[in-house]
């Protein structure tokens, strides 16, 4: 069974110059930058705080490459995470080399500076244009067509008939009252002549 290893760095620190960008043959891009980290102390025998810094050669490939490359510059801070790597070449005067450089596979920039005599970028068009609300449309009066004067006529006629219908409801009973005393009227009277014919003479 293998046995579980790890291999991950993780750096907080500033560029000590400008991102290098390049190209393999095959059209790679690889981007190298340098990155400084501070370390404070206090000795144990009680004397003045000590700081050493150290100097990291940093190394990313392709998309982030060319990313690190735009957006980062000598002075400014950020967080790098990736992998320790050596490596060994020979020079062009004949001489052995080895690099131990950390090849990162994530960056976050952690501060807001730009370069000297760079202004801020202007905005999208799209984003830069107020907000408004626009007034509502005015409504256009109607024009009356001779189908809407037609319409309009037979709904006036309708509500006329519908008035004139609730009179003659309302004045029914009325009359249906006086049709009814009428006939009171005329019985009483026929009452009395019959009476009046009973009696003998």
């Amino acid at each position: 069974m293998a046995s579980r290893s790890l291999n991950k760095v993780m750096l907080i620190g500033n560029l000590t110059r400008d991102p290098e960008l390049r190209y393999t043959p095959s059209g790679t891009a690889v981007c190298t930058f340098g990155l400084a980290t501070n370390r404070s102390w206090t000795p144990s025998d009680g004397g003045e705080r000590k700081e050493e810094t150290e100097f990291h050669r940093i190394v990313c490939w392709q998309k982030l490459a060319e990313l690190c490359s735009q957006l980062l510059f000598k002075g400014r801070k950020a967080y790098v995470e990736g992998r320790l790597q050596s490596r060994s070449w020979t020079s062009k005067d004949g001489q052995e080399r080895s690099a131990t450089e950390i090849v990162i596979d994530n960056m976050i920039i952690l501060d807001s500076k730009r370069r000297e005599g760079e202004e801020f970028a202007p905005m999208p068009v799209a984003s830069q244009k107020p907000f408004s609300v626009s007034a509502a449309p005015a409504v256009k009066p109607a024009v009356a067509s001779d189908d809407n004067k037609k319409k309009t006529v037979e709904e006036k006629k309708k509500t006329e008939s519908a008035v004139k219908k609730k009179e003659e409801v309302k004045e029914a009973p009325a009359a249906k009252a006086m049709e009814t005393k009428e006939a009171t009227v005329v019985n009483t009277k026929a009452a009395e002549e019959v009476k009046a014919d009973d009696i003998p003479f």
